[in-house]
């Protein structure tokens, strides 16, 4: 059982390496040719059989390759290309409509040509939209006018003709121009900022090469099978391989594309950006620039892995990220941030422990906070016997003590954003709270069900407990928060979460195929499913708290049950195991005390109120184009933002400006999610005393 892993896999594009500078990035690419038809290579058939024999063979999810999937592999890829619907012709899709049936055959043959020729005819239209982009933006837009643009046209009719989708274009570029012009530069600088853009897109897509194109094909593939499941081509594997290691120097996030931005997929504990704590998953990359003197790059549109190269740099340099936040209103300007490039350590990653003292009902409470950023082991010192060896089970032990020692009257386990790690981790911290007995439960692609237990009767804390959770809480989080509910040990808080219910491990393509002597990628394969002890799976479900938080994005737009392919939600047998308490009697309290203090608390109506914009945001169809209009929009959110600083000041007791000149004053509004946390674990105290009389 300790050899299972979780998984969630983190691919950091965060390593040491020289950054390189736009001109040298430009000179290896200036000979591009743009005519170029990309074919499939020799070794790829060979690979793409294996590929599949393994997904059928070893895949814990058991399906059969048909026309039906394959119009699913088929819908999956052309959303790849053009999630928009803003380079394809209707003209293409029905060309294309050739093919959909055809991609299953294609895959068992290993002849992937279809394929390719979508991709050819994708980069034929981008280049066409290129052309039209450095025509029209010379000829400037009249911002006076009241028109409207659809950012998001994935539902959308594909355009019919040319001077249909010149008109979306259009409308995309006066959105765009009047975004840079909202933020301050002049006609000229939105001229050379948006026609470099769309170049440097351009040239992303003339870099391809027939393994890029591969990779994206068998990911389309992959993609229908479950989310967690993915090709990688040799470089996409090597940096894999390094953003797994325990040590390594960058910003510490990991970045992925969304439509055409570079976004923020994950924040690593202990990394850079994670201590800086301004940017947030979300939040978007808009411009690079190196050190403080250095030129903003505008990186929208480029390929994710040469926005990559300008972030990469050595412990001790410095970027500047320009940041278009994830909420950000539509003419808000981006937001600068300097980081200073570090390495990110496991120590880093520790958990860490404060005391914080609630007042509920006239009564005091001082409360242990222990937050645990991932399940993290040092497999390498452990292995070579060292004693003192870093995990999260011996850090939370120890830290356990020392807040017993200081006298606390209850443990609140802080697990918001903790996408998961080590498996055998969440088993044994469940075991620090709980005697002996089952956490967990996997079961096989062969259908065989494991049992992972806490084999420790020791309990090192048996007093009031709460583990708060979010939406990214996820894998080995919810292994341990399923089972501190199951067993009654403790009052879960918090937002549902993620629901990733599964299991991967990686293979070596090279191991399948020997007789090839080049370097091949690896697969990452869904191979086991978690069950709790009651039975149920925590995949798509997730954990849903006793006491639950509004949530800070619908259910519907992040989290497993957010991806089309995910794995369903079931159930096994129960394991036996006595429970701890049954909290079912005071949790309809709790929610109801919870109901009214939020009520009352004006950071928590803050945060509702922005969840509320996001939705609407994200439901918004349509944004004005007309200058006067979105100044306005603008202004508004600034004047939103600048009241709620007056307002929190006044109730600091401050005058504006003083906060800075007084260090210590702390107006208890930098967390509202965990001083909620801590009344509902006082809550739970009060009752519990109640209930003992």
């Amino acid at each position: 059982m300790r050899k299972l892993l979780t998984g969630l896999f983190l691919v950091v594009f965060a390593v040491s390496c020289e950054a390189q500078t736009p001109q040298q990035l430009a000179l290896e690419n200036q000979a591009i040719d743009t005519n170029k038809v990309i074919l499939q290579d020799a070794n790829h058939a060979k690979i793409d059989q294996v590929v599949e024999t393994i997904y059928q063979r070893a895949h814990y999810k058991k399906f059969e390759l048909n026309d039906s999937l394959s119009t699913v592999i088929f819908n999956n890829y052309i959303d790849m290309l053009d999630h928009n619907r803003m380079y394809f012709f209707q003209s293409d899709i029905d060309q294309f409509d050739a093919f959909k049936n055809d991609f299953d055959d294609n895959i068992k043959d290993g002849d992937l040509a279809n394929a390719y020729d979508i991709f050819n005819t994708f980069k034929q239209r981008v280049t066409a939209r290129i052309k039209y982009i450095v025509e029209r933006l010379p000829e400037g837009f009249d911002f006076t006018k009241d028109e409207y643009y659809e950012p998001d046209r994935e539902n959308l009719p594909w355009a019919k003709t040319p001077a249909e989708l010149d008109e979306i274009w259009r409308k995309r570029l006066k959105n765009d121009a009047l975004n840079l012009t909202l933020s301050g530069k002049d006609w000229e600088g939105v001229v050379e900022t948006l026609s470099n853009r769309f170049k440097n897109y351009h040239k992303v897509i003339l870099q391809y090469k027939s393994e890029d194109v591969f990779q994206l094909f068998m990911n389309a593939y992959s993609e229908m099978i479950d989310p967690h499941t993915n090709y990688m081509s040799p470089i996409t594997s090597d940096n894999f391989k390094i953003s797994m290691s325990l040590s390594f120097e960058g910003i510490g996030a990991r970045l992925s594309m969304r439509n055409e931005y570079t976004t923020i997929a994950d924040v690593i504990p202990g990394g850079p950006v994670f201590k800086d704590g301004r940017i947030k998953e979300g939040d978007r990359i808009v411009g690079v620039a190196q050190g403080k003197d250095g030129e903003m790059i505008d990186v929208i549109g480029w390929r994710l892995d040469d926005v990559v190269q300008l972030i990469r740099g050595k412990k001790g340099t410095e970027v500047k990220l320009q940041i278009l936040k994830k909420n950000a209103s539509p003419g808000l300007p981006p937001e600068e941030y300097m980081i200073v490039r570090d390495e990110v350590k496991l120590e880093e990653q520790a958990a860490k422990k404060e005391i914080i003292d609630i007042g509920e009902e006239g009564d005091s409470f001082r409360l242990g906070v222990i937050t645990i950023p991932s399940f993290y082991i040092d497999f390498d010192a452990k292995n070579k016997g060292d004693e003192n060896y870093k995990s999260t089970t011996k850090d939370v032990s120890k830290l356990l003590g020392e807040l017993q020692a200081e006298g606390i009257d209850g443990v609140l386990i802080d697990l918001r954003n903790n996408g998961g790690g080590a498996l055998q981790e969440a088993i044994d911290l469940t075991g620090l709270f709980i005697d002996d007995g089952p956490v967990v439960q996997v079961r096989h692609s062969n259908n065989l069900i494991e049992v992972g237990r806490d084999y420790d009767p020791k309990i090192a804390y048996d007093g009031p407990l709460a583990v708060l959770v979010n939406r990214s809480s996820a894998s080995a989080s919810e292994i341990f928060t399923g089972a501190i509910q199951d067993y009654g040990r403790g009052i879960i808080i918090g937002e549902q979460t993620y629901g990733k219910g599964t299991v991967q491990n990686l293979l070596d393509l090279n191991r399948f195929i020997p007789t090839m002597r080049t370097k091949l990628g690896q697969l990452k394969l869904t191979i086991a499913k978690y069950y709790r002890i009651t039975g149920g799976s925590t995949q798509n479900l997730g954990v849903v708290p006793d006491v639950l938080y509004p949530a800070s994005i619908p259910h519907d737009e992040f989290g497993e049950s957010s991806k089309p392919s995910a794995l369903p939600w079931d159930q096994i047998q129960p394991v036996k195991y006595d429970k701890y308490d049954d909290l079912s009697d005071v949790i309809p309290v709790l929610q109801k005390h919870h109901e009214e203090r939020i009520a009352k608390n004006q950071e928590f109506q803050y945060l509702l109120e922005d969840y509320a914009e996001i939705r609407d945001r994200m439901n918004r169809k349509s944004f004005s184009l007309n200058e006067e209009k979105r100044k306005l929009e603008r202004d508004v959110e600034e004047a939103k933002r600048k009241a709620r600083e007056e307002t929190r000041q006044k109730t600091a007791g401050l005058k504006l400006g003083e906060k800075d000149e007084i260090p210590d004053a702390k107006l208890n509004i930098d967390d509202p999610l965990l001083e909620e946390g801590g009344h509902v674990l006082a809550d739970l105290i009060l009752l519990s005393k109640r209930d003992d009389k």
